[in-house]
């Protein structure tokens, strides 16, 4: 790890230690981390160097919208090559929350994003992404091949690794 130093007038000083008390942070250090990986994140996705992505989309609906639910269920299954698994809940009789995560080229995950949030009768729509690097693992299904976490065999798969 490389150490970096950093002056700051006291105002601010004091202005930072109080917004990381409130955010739990327990060091400085952690919280300039995340402060430069949420900057470094949004200036890759302003100039799109982002290749893949993984994101969560969350929306919240009115079940009681015409089709909207099942609107909804059919452009999940017809991007099923993006969409890794969705969670649904009621908040009250008429309205439902939905979380979808995505995996996938962040054009393709953003354009299908979009589009359900422009479904009518979804509102406060959301999406989260966060650029990764995605390396295919070769090995074939039947060889399977071993990981650090107790070495069971996996079929193909690719690992996704999010970018810092």
């Amino acid at each position: 790890m490389e150490r970096i130093t950093i002056s700051l007038d006291e105002e601010l000083a004091q202005a930072f230690d109080e917004l990381i008390a409130a955010r739990g942070y327990s060091n400085r250090s952690e919280a300039v981390r995340d402060m430069l990986r949420a900057q470094l994140e949004e200036l890759r996705q302003a100039r799109n160097d982002s290749q893949h992505c993984i994101a969560n989309l969350s929306y919240v609906y009115n079940h009681h919208e015409r089709d909207l639910a099942e609107r909804l269920v059919a452009l999940q299954h017809d991007h099923h090559d993006i969409t890794i698994s969705s969670m649904h809940a009621h908040l009250d009789h008429e309205h439902c929350i939905e979380s979808v995560i995505l995996r996938g080229p962040t054009d393709v995950v953003r354009r299908f994003a979009n589009s359900l949030i422009a479904e009518r009768g979804v509102r406060h729509g959301l999406l989260n992404l966060v650029s990764v690097t995605m390396k295919k693992d070769l090995r074939s299904r039947a060889a399977g091949h071993r990981h650090d976490h107790g070495g069971t065999e996996h079929p193909t798969h690719v690992h996704v690794k999010p970018r810092s």
